[in-house]
């Protein structure tokens, strides 16, 4: 399998949309958005994780618990499909990354939404170690959902000291 991200096209959503785990893998068609699809998947993800998260607590728990535990399955059936390693399109990863920092914020709020949105973003782009390390040498399915999991770590563990500091 290829290490090249974005050098293959994104497939078609209609072909995507024939296997739920490629759905689930593409963010149900938001990684097909260019330029940008893990800014496109991260914010989808986002809204579709808010409602839950207000509704239930245990619901969005239960929720991230499951996309965390079936993603490695749903990037690697996503990356052996196109052929890619991490395409830029699977963006499921990002869809976690995001509902960790949310399910995490100090307070659920417009503002804290925003601040988890960019700071999981700033991380996801910039990769300090050892988010770039893991993305650069871990395979497979794991490999794909690890680095935007410690992403999230670091973007949640920033708010807090935001959070800590001003509030």
């Amino acid at each position: 399998m290829s290490k090249q991200k974005n050098t293959v096209p994104a497939p078609r959503l209609a072909q995507i949309i024939k296997s739920p785990a490629e759905f689930l893998g593409y963010g149900l068609g938001s990684g097909l958005i260019s330029p940008a699809p893990g800014t496109w998947g991260t914010l989808l993800g986002l809204l579709l994780f808010v409602p839950i998260l207000l509704w239930s607590h245990t619901a969005a728990w239960i929720l991230l618990l499951v996309g965390l535990f079936t993603g490695s399955w749903i990037c690697q059936k996503s990356a052996e499909a196109i052929g890619v390693h991490d395409h830029g399109g699977i963006v499921w990863d990002e869809f976690i990354g995001i509902w960790i920092v949310l399910i995490l914020l100090p307070e659920q709020s417009w503002l804290w939404w925003l601040v988890a949105f960019i700071s999981f973003r700033f991380f996801d782009i910039l990769k300090p170690w050892p988010i770039g390390w893991l993305d650069q040498r871990l395979e497979g399915g794991f490999g794909i959902m690890a680095d935007d999991v410690v992403a999230a770590l670091f973007a949640a563990l920033s708010i807090w000291v935001l959070f800590a500091l001003f509030a």
